[in-house]
Parts: C-alpha cells; sequence; structure tokens
C-alpha cells in the first residue's frame, strides 16, 4: 500500500519516474525510469510491490551478468580520508 504522505516530510506523493540505484561490490547499478510515487518535496520514492518485484528481478539478471549494461563515468568519494 503506498502512502499519500512522505514518510520522512510529509509531502505529498505523485506519480511519476524515478532511478533506481544500488551500490554493488565493485559496480553501481542504476535502472532508469522507474515508475514510482514520488515526493514533490524531497523527491523520496515509494513503489508498488509490483514494481519492486520487478526490480528484484532486473537486480538477479543484473548480477548474473544477463544484461548488456552500458558504462556510467562515476567518481567515489569518502569521508573518512
Amino acid at each position: 500500500m503506498i502512502p499519500d504522505r512522505c514518510r520522512f516530510c510529509k509531502g505529498k506523493l505523485h506519480k511519476g519516474e524515478t532511478e533506481f540505484m544500488v551500490h554493488a561490490p565493485g559496480e553501481v547499478i542504476v535502472i532508469k525510469d522507474v515508475p514510482a510515487f514520488v515526493c514533490e518535496q524531497c523527491d523520496e520514492a515509494y513503489y508498488t510491490a509490483l514494481i519492486s518485484r520487478k526490480i528484484d528481478e532486473v537486480m538477479r539478471a543484473a548480477h548474473q551478468k544477463k544484461f548488456c549494461m552500458r558504462p556510467l563515468p562515476a567518481g567515489e568519494v569518502s569521508l573518512n580520508g
């Protein structure tokens, strides 16, 4: 069940799309154009159960190298030195 307000800032949610990004060992995986309910104040995204299952499927396939993924330039910085 999707709430009508953001749990973090209490902003109103609207239907939209977002990017899902995860940092896995040695790689960053980004799924673009993910349907979501997005907070209009803080951009927090909420997914339906169906979309969450699709994200899980894509992540499993990505970890098994079943996708030809386009490399993205990225930088990594640590605040610990």
